[in-house]
Parts: structure tokens; sequence; C-alpha cells
């Protein structure tokens, strides 16, 4: 093996501090200042891009902000006009209900009037039916005609106990 021979061993050391050397300067020269410089952008595209991200996040925090806020208003709105609503609808179903209730108040009425005229013509009639039966009667019994006076007589002081007029 020609690298173990001693003679050659010298100038192979030599070789090897020339190549070391000029791999040295070439890598210190070309490739690491090209790595440096990709890794310094890169440095920098990260740093942007989270300065970015961070903005964005700050933006996307305001619009959320801002959302909210208008949706917080939108619901009062809503509520308000639901109650104004409310109030409308409770205060026309008051009015109808009280037009309502005075029109049954004023047929109430009528129909009490009625039924109180329907009552006193009944109780008119009743008289004379009393009267007409007692006559009948007390004739058909007796076979004589009673006193108009005395049949009157008995027959207010019977209606009287009975609460008829």
């Amino acid at each position: 093996m020609p690298q173990l021979e001693f003679a050659d061993f010298a100038p192979q050391l030599v070789w090897l501090a020339i190549t070391f050397g000029l791999l040295w300067i070439l890598m210190a020269r070309v490739a690491l200042p090209r790595v440096s410089d990709v890794l310094l952008s890169r440095e920098q595209r990260i740093t942007n891009d989270l300065d970015a991200a961070e903005r964005l996040n700050n933006e996307a925090q305001e619009a959320l902000k801002a959302y909210e806020t208008a949706l917080a208003e939108a619901r009062a709105k809503a509520n308000a006009l639901a109650v104004e609503t409310r109030a409308k609808v409770q205060t026309e179903a008051e009015a109808a209900q009280a037009e309502a209730e005075a029109r049954l108040a004023e047929r109430a009425a009528e129909a009490e009037a009625q039924i109180q005229a329907a009552r006193n013509e009944a109780m008119g009639n009743v008289r004379e039916i009393a009267s007409a039966a007692a006559t009948g009667v007390v004739t058909q019994l007796l076979g004589d005609v009673p006193d108009d006076a005395a049949l009157n007589a008995v027959l207010d002081a019977e209606l009287a106990n009975a609460g008829v007029n």
C-alpha cells in the first residue's frame, strides 16, 4: 500500500494540508456564506410570517369584537322591537276587548230591557188570567158571578204574597 510507505508519508501530509486549506477557503468563501444567507433569509421570512400572522390575528380579534358588538346591537334592537310590538298588540287587544265588552254590555242591557218588558207584560197578563180563572172557578162552584171588588182585593193580596206586582 502506497499510503503506508514512510518515504511518501511527508508529501502526502503536505498535499493533505494543501487540500484541506483549499477546501477550507472554498467552504469559508463560497459555501458557508451561501448557507448563511439562506439561513438569514429563512429567519427573516419566518419573522415576517410570524409578524404577519400576529397582525392578522389582531385584525381577526378586532373583527370578532366588531361582530359581537354588532350582534349585541342587533339583539338589543330586536328585543326593543319585540317589546314595542308586544306593547302595540297588547294595546290593540285591550282596545278590542274593551270594545267587545262595551258591545256585550249594550246587548246585555238590551236583553235585560226586553226580558223586563216581557216580564212586565206577562205579569200584566197574570192578573187578567188569574181574575178570569177565579171568576170561572167561583161561577162553576157557586153558580154565581163573584163581586169584582172582592175578587180584585183577594187577587191583590195573593199576588203581593207571591211577589208579583
